[in-house]
């Protein structure tokens, strides 16, 4: 037997050319999709509660959900008929995705829902959960500090040599000094607090120095190091 009659005996007359479904098959398409479904809404809700970017966006949440979705389907075409499979790694490889991700932590929830989808497209359901448990268990302890803890920036402005009276005012808070500016006699001071809940009185005290001109605190979701 040639090789070619091998291809045509192993693949073009297999059942997986034939686009007929048998029930079982048909049972674990709608198994596999509903899994996808549930564990997408997972990785949603992970997503929005752990959120700790500057502006939540529910589409991308949305997304996540989708991904997941859609990349069992991929899984399941691929993994039930060969020929689908090869047209749809070609097809695959053209696309251009030219959306920028703005959170790197938003590129880890999307390949978690792309692998979940494929572990689920693949019946791998406890793999699925499995990893989904790991991956919540991460989250929650590198979020953990700062749940506990709010970031901030405080702008000071002030005249003269005010700047020992202010961070006194903070010693009992972290913080670091990030930048200071001289204008003539006036002095813009940028510092980077991190406080155990919303405790901001000493803003008041900081504004109550004779030298200073004005405060300005904003919340920071970025990363504190020092």
């Amino acid at each position: 037997m040639s090789a070619k009659d091998m291809i045509k005996k192993s693949i073009l007359e297999s059942d997986m050319y034939s686009q007929a479904i048998s029930t079982s098959t048909l049972l674990t398409i709608i198994a596999d999709m509903a899994i996808a479904l549930i564990m997408g809404i997972v990785i949603y809700m992970v997503y929005k509660k752990y959120f700790q970017g500057v502006i939540y966006s529910r589409t991308f949440g949305m997304t996540l959900v989708g991904m997941t979705i859609l990349t069992c389907m991929v899984t399941l075409a691929i993994s039930t008929n060969i020929v689908i499979s090869l047209g749809m790694v070609g097809a695959l490889s053209i696309v251009r995705y030219r959306t920028a991700v703005k959170e790197p932590a938003d590129l880890l929830y999307l390949f978690w829902a792309i692998t979940t989808g494929i572990t689920v497209g693949a019946s791998m359901y406890i793999l699925a959960v499995i990893g989904a448990i790991i991956f919540i268990a991460m989250i929650m302890i590198f979020n953990a500090k700062v749940m506990n803890a709010q970031s901030y920036v405080m702008i000071v402005h002030f005249r003269g040599d005010a700047e020992k009276a202010i961070l006194e005012n903070i010693k009992s808070v972290r913080y670091a000094l990030k930048s200071k500016v001289l204008r003539n006699e006036e002095t813009e001071m940028t510092v980077q607090l991190s406080c155990k809940g919303e405790e901001t009185s000493f803003v008041d005290q900081i504004k109550a120095i004779e030298a200073v001109k004005d405060v300005t605190l904003v919340q920071y979701h970025g990363e504190y190091h020092g």
